[in-house]
């Protein structure tokens, strides 16, 4: 996998009245931490972030901060605005030569499925799976060929083959399926049968008012 450089600066002010100051520049505030270091406070170009993190793809990270050695590391998480969804903080976790991690990797769907030709849809459920691997195993998206799906045919975790990855969501857990279309237009008769049965009574009504007045 391709590591990409990010260059941060560290923070020493942690008040609300400066963090807000640096997002109004277009910087956005991150803390990075490893196994075998302290938590560094540190911020970003936000152009320099949302590349990695508006992305399908799992990034390495190679940490530049002035003062320290070049870290590799990975977005662990990220917190957007709720209005907005501007990346307003994210972390950094460090990696360890030799060491193992959990991370969630993007799901990648490749392929027209024989099952939409013959009418039905594809139903896309997990779009992210955890795995556990060495940095150097860590990749980009899991890529999955749904074209030799055909109608009521899935993918399930136990379906993926990957060395030197371990998938550790249940193995029983559904991916991508391929389901019969709805079909919509069945409510339209309904309703116009509940619509019917409600008109006939007022009808009626009409009738034996005018009946009455006749009389």
């Amino acid at each position: 996998m391709e590591t990409t450089k990010l260059k941060a600066s560290e923070r020493k002010d942690f008040t609300k009245s400066e963090t807000r100051r640096i997002r109004n520049e277009g910087t956005i505030p991150g803390v990075f931490y490893s196994k075998n270091n302290k938590p560094l406070h540190i911020s970003v170009a936000d152009k320099a972030i949302n590349p990695l993190v508006f992305t399908a793809k799992t990034h390495l990270i190679s940490l530049e901060l002035e003062g320290h050695d070049e870290y590799e590391c990975i977005i662990k998480d990220v917190q957007f605005h709720p209005v907005t969804d501007k990346v307003i903080h994210f972390d950094l976790l460090g990696l360890t030569k030799g060491e193992k991690i959990k991370l969630e990797i993007p799901v990648q769907l490749v392929g027209s499925p024989i099952g939409v030709k013959e009418g039905g849809v594809i139903q896309h459920v997990m779009h992210k799976i955890e795995v556990e691997c060495l940095p150097r195993n860590i990749p980009e998206h899991i890529t999955i060929d749904i074209s030799g799906l055909k109608l009521n045919d899935s993918v399930h975790i136990s379906d993926l083959k990957y060395d030197d990855i371990e998938f550790t969501d249940p193995q029983d857990s559904l991916i991508v399926q391929i389901t019969h279309a709805k079909v919509k237009e069945e409510a339209a008769p309904v309703a116009e049968a509940v619509a019917e049965e409600t008109a006939e009574p007022e009808v009626i009504a009409k009738g034996k008012k005018e009946e009455k007045e006749e009389e």
